[in-house]
């Protein structure tokens, strides 16, 4: 084997993610908390508290995914998809992205909501703008990122680690948003007459970022996006009442946001360990014991999956596919079928059956 299928070969890069996984595991058993304290802890849950904070995490569901339709409400002309697709969608990628490596979930809701459309005739471009669309609302985390940052920074005991995490992620979003602002455009300001397939592409991606032009429904976007992670901070509030971890509120703003820098760049399912690491670490300096905290660092990652895994299952069936469909997301190519394409293979499809030949 040369070197460039060694390259593209994913196994190389399965190998290494294995091996960074086992040695972090290794790690975290050899020098890590007191396993025995970890599993008392487990014996202790207060189950009222571990039910409320799956209804929140739902809750905040429901809510991203309407910050969601806003923004492809703004990319696309009417009509507009139904909010039951967008959750539809949104929730299979919710289910990628929590059981699968790197950000497939963003894909999988772009594909779903895709397929979704083309059955409804409104599959060319769809893709495109729908990928911009996915871009522009992970942007709106920044609102409710940055008001979280504010509100910690002021408030809550911060690791001086974290504190550089903290202002490089800032820094990065409001980069990545000021490219996304200089870039969009919205459907009804451009035409794609006269334009080619790369560049007509290009270019409805960028439609998917219109909402940044639009004062009011990008506030109501951002109002949805706050309102999501409100809900989940007051989940990982009461998420640590069913361990029985006591810190202040302003903890649970710390622990929210240092789970969003753990799982930024998903290098392995749930970045397990890492993530652990990232919750407990801070809650050393409330005087939380290690075993209490990585045990409680299991359990907000349970609670936050079951919402992804049970939701995103659901709606998986409902749209007919399968865990091996969603290991391999579509492309554009693959996504969209050329109406000429798609004619050619309805027309073929009714001459076999009329000659009574299986397709």
């Amino acid at each position: 084997m040369n070197l460039k299928k060694l390259a593209e070969s994913r196994w190389p890069r399965v190998v290494v993610v294995l091996l960074a996984a086992g040695g972090l595991t290794a790690l975290v058993w050899w020098r890590g908390p007191d396993w025995h304290q970890v599993g008392h802890t487990f014996d202790r849950v207060q189950w009222q508290y571990v039910f409320a904070a799956i209804g929140l995490n739902l809750l905040s569901v429901v809510l991203r995914a309407a910050a969601w339709r806003t923004v492809i409400n703004q990319a696309m002309e009417p009509p507009h998809p139904s909010y039951r697709l967008v959750f539809s969608a949104f929730s299979v990628g919710l289910f990628a992205n929590a059981v699968l490596p790197g950000r497939i979930g963003e894909l999988a809701r772009v594909a779903v909501l895709t397929r979704k459309l083309r059955i409804q005739g409104r599959g060319n471009g769809t893709w495109a703008v729908l990928v911009g669309t996915v871009f522009a609302h992970r942007l709106f985390d920044l609102v409710p990122t940055l008001g979280l940052i504010i509100y910690v920074l002021a408030t809550a005991k911060i690791p001086h680690w974290a504190i550089s995490s903290l202002v490089v992620v800032s820094i990065v979003g409001f980069g990545l948003l000021a490219f996304a602002f200089m870039s969009a455009r919205h459907h009804g300001q451009s035409g794609l007459e006269g334009l080619g397939p790369i560049r007509r592409l290009v270019t409805m991606a960028r439609f998917g970022l219109g909402v940044l032009h639009r004062p009011g429904p990008a506030a109501l976007a951002a109002f949805f996006q706050c309102c999501g992670w409100l809900c989940q901070l007051f989940a990982v509030y009461v998420a640590m009442r069913a361990f029985g971890i006591h810190a202040p509120f302003p903890a649970a703003g710390l622990v929210l946001l240092l789970m969003n820098v753990a799982t930024l760049f998903p290098l392995w399912p749930g970045n397990i360990g890492l993530l652990q690491a990232a919750i407990a670490l801070p809650l050393r300096s409330y005087g939380v014991a290690a075993g209490v905290a990585i045990a409680y660092g299991f359990g907000l990652q349970a609670i936050e999956a079951s919402v992804g895994v049970g939701v995103g299952m659901i709606f998986l069936a409902r749209e007919g596919l399968s865990f091996a469909m969603l290991r391999r997301m579509p492309d554009a190519s693959e996504a969209e079928v050329p109406a000429e394409e798609e004619e050619l293979s309805q027309d073929g499809s009714e001459t076999r059956a009329r000659a009574g030949v299986p397709g």
